[in-house]
């Protein structure tokens, strides 16, 4: 396994170099090492499953579970512990789980032990005293390294499974894109369970020999703190985090002096977020795109090819086109479905052949479902979701731009913005607000506003004000959970239609 042995040789290479540091302890490369036989030699004589469940806070104790299911030949299958509980049971069944790897406090928070899965508790175990183990069915390229569960557009979570190739190609991919190595410092609050924590922040300075900092819950204050202590040379969040950040009144200016790249991705970053930031810390956030199906990262907004609202060329190795609802390839700056093809594209969703089949179009070429352009240099801008384009009097309309206009008024914290059955017009776009904190909503005003700023036929017919938007475990506004009856606060952690 590529990956792995990478892995394993910027760990022993430099055995007593710190390779990560959390919010428990310093990790050294030999301690991970050393973690993952033991972990190997626990989860062996209770698992005879081919996919092992991993839930873990975001920390070194996550790499150590993944390296030592690998060394047994086995898939990691990260659980999203923010899920329901049914559908963390679902997961569990759906994958064929026999074993969980975990600590106490992360049982806790799901209302106890799943049914059925034998726990191997990181928590109760001394990393003392024992021989390497061998690997007893070493994992090939085409092998599956990870199943990723997503929430999806509706219905159950999918897995989606990537090879050891996968990892492997999208680690190297980054690598090259932005010459990162082993004097990098990576700092992240991101969960292991997703895509963007477990390749960016977790595989990627394993495999590269650079440093990750990890803290396992969102404080922006102790952030700060990290940055400033550990000085780090790359930062990845979601937009909202960076939102957070600069609204710190007491955070220096110089804070975040030591990144070479602040990364930005898993929802579109607003103009106010990267000015505010700019300004209140002199950094520009970079964006980039990809899906949990690309492993993730296919487009990186590198700094000296800064530019707004674009998320920056295809990494090295993956081909990206933009095609027409008729199939047709269509030419620079048109709107259409963007499709790619690489290393680093899954292999498909557990148990759903035909889901799996139809994600790809007849030249092999994975279906997105995100609405894009290209412009003539190959730089990629998303421009919305084609589920959730919004066709307007005929007109086509990305909630994604109503938002940007909505979240530049100095009253809105945040929005989102949703289609609703309309007898005149087909669809009227609706519109839901957070509030900053000391502000007044103002309905009027707001549709002023966006009078002002984008053709009337755009404008919200209504705007509610909401307590808190929905939003999936990384922050990610969940649109599918709004409706036409939707007031007031919205539980997101509720299950989707």
């Amino acid at each position: 396994m590529e990956l792995l042995s990478s892995i394993r040789r910027h760990l022993l290479m430099r055995p007593l170099r710190a390779v990560v540091v959390d919010d428990f302890r310093t990790w050294k490369g030999i301690d991970l090492m050393v973690a993952s036989w033991h972990l190997a030699r626990a989860i062996e004589p209770v698992s005879a499953a081919p996919r092992i469940g991993v839930m873990l806070p975001t920390s070194g104790m996550f790499p150590a579970a993944a390296i030592a299911c690998w060394t047994l030949g086995r898939t990691v299958v990260p659980l999203n512990y923010l899920l329901s509980r049914s559908d963390l049971e679902y997961v569990a069944r759906d994958a064929g789980l026999d074993c969980l790897v975990t600590v106490g406090p992360m049982l806790d928070l799901i209302g106890g032990s799943l049914p059925g899965l034998k726990e191997v508790r990181l928590d109760r175990m001394s990393f003392k005293g024992l021989p390497p183990i061998r690997m007893t069915n070493p994992l090939r390229r085409d092998d599956l390294a990870v199943v990723l569960y997503t929430s999806g557009t509706s219905g159950r979570p999918k897995g989606v499974m990537l090879t050891c190739g996968n990892l492997s190609a999208n680690a190297r991919q980054m690598q090259e894109w932005v010459a990162f190595g082993p004097n990098d410092r990576i700092l992240g609050v991101l969960p292991q369970f997703h895509s963007f924590g477990l390749t960016v922040l977790t595989m990627l300075p394993l495999a590269t020999g650079a440093t990750a900092v990890y803290t396992a819950r969102f404080i922006p204050r102790k952030l700060v703190e990290l940055a400033r202590t550990h000085k780090p040379t790359a930062f990845v969040a979601i937009p909202s985090m960076y939102n957070a950040l600069r609204l710190l009144r007491d955070a220096p200016s110089d804070s975040f002096a030591s990144l070479r790249f602040a990364v930005s991705g898993g929802e579109p970053l607003a103009e106010a977020v990267f000015e505010g930031f700019k300004e209140r810390f002199g950094i520009e956030i970079n964006e980039g795109y990809g899906l949990t199906e690309t492993a993730p990262v296919t487009n990186w907004c590198r700094p000296q090819e800064q530019r707004r609202k674009c998320v920056g060329c295809a990494l090295p190795g993956i081909e990206q086109r933009i095609v027409a609802p008729d199939g047709a390839i269509l030419g620079a700056n048109q709107d259409g479905e963007v499709r790619m093809r690489g290393p680093n594209i899954m292999k498909g969703y557990l148990n759903l052949p035909d889901e799996s089949a139809a994600a790809f179009d007849d030249q092999g070429f994975f279906k997105s479902g995100d609405m894009g352009r290209l412009d003539e240099q190959g730089r990629l801008s998303i421009t919305g979701r084609i589920k959730e384009m919004l066709i307007i009097g005929g007109e086509n309309v990305f909630p994604r731009e109503i938002e940007e206009v909505l979240n530049r008024h100095a009253s809105v914290k945040d929005s989102a913005v949703i289609g609703v059955a309309d007898g005149m017009r087909g669809e009227v776009a609706l519109a839901f607000v957070e509030i900053k904190d000391g502000a007044q909503f103002d309905e009027s005003a707001l549709k002023s506003w966006c009078r002002e700023h984008i053709a009337g036929f755009k404008v919200p017919r209504e705007i509610r004000l909401i307590a808190e938007l929905p939003r999936n475990p990384t922050g990610k506004i969940m649109r599918r959970k709004l409706t036409a009856d939707t007031v007031g606060a919205v539980d997101s952690t509720a299950p989707a239609a």
